[in-house]
C-alpha cells in the first residue's frame, strides 16, 4: 500500500508495508463507489484528513480512555520488540529514516531483556541448589560428580 505523506518535506508517495491481518481488516471495511480511499472524506472521492473527531467516537466505543492515535505507532514498537524484531526493522517499518528517530523506542526493549537474564539466572540458581545434595564427609554431589569440598576450601585458603 502507499500513502501520500502530509508533512511538506515529504511529498513523496511511500511504501507502507502492512501485515496480513491488517490488509484483512482493510479490505473488509465497506467502500464507497468510485471513491479509491479506505478512509473516505465528507466530499466525494476524497479521504479524511483529520481523523480526531471519528477516533474519539472509537476511542469511546472501545474503552480505549485517552489513548492518542500517536499511541497505537508506540504499542507497534512494542510489539515488534517483543516478538524479536530489532530497532532498524522496525524504523523501517514506521518509515523513520534516522536510527536517532527509533532510539527512543530502546528503552522498551530493555523489558524483555530484562525478563529474559531473570528467567535463566533463576533457572541456573534452581539447578545449581537442586544438583547439590547435602554435604556428607566434606563431599559434594553436583551434576553426577563428586566434589570434594574440604580440598577446595584447602586449595581456596
Amino acid at each position: 500500500m502507499t500513502r501520500r505523506a502530509t508533512a511538506a518535506l515529504k511529498r513523496a508517495l511511500k511504501t507502507v508495508h502492512l501485515g496480513d491481518a491488517a490488509v484483512a481488516l482493510l479490505e473488509a471495511l465497506p467502500r464507497v463507489k468510485d471513491n479509491p480511499y479506505v478512509i473516505v472524506g465528507k466530499k466525494e472521492k476524497t479521504h479524511l484528513t483529520d481523523l480526531q473527531h471519528p477516533w474519539r467516537r472509537i476511542r469511546e466505543a472501545a474503552g480505549l480512555g485517552d489513548v492518542r492515535i500517536h499511541d497505537l505507532r508506540h504499542t507497534f514498537a512494542s510489539g515488534g520488540l517483543l516478538v524479536g524484531e530489532g530497532l532498524a526493522m522496525i524504523g523501517k517499518l514506521l518509515g523513520h529514516t534516522q536510527v536517532q528517530t527509533t532510539a527512543r523506542y530502546a528503552h522498551l526493549a530493555a523489558d524483555p531483556i530484562k525478563q529474559a537474564a531473570t528467567k535463566i539466572s533463576d533457572r541456573l540458581a534452581l539447578a545449581l541448589l537442586g544438583a547439590l545434595d547435602q554435604p556428607s564427609a566434606g563431599k559434594a554431589k553436583q551434576s553426577g560428580a563428586v566434589v570434594d569440598n574440604e580440598a577446595d576450601e584447602a586449595a581456596a585458603a
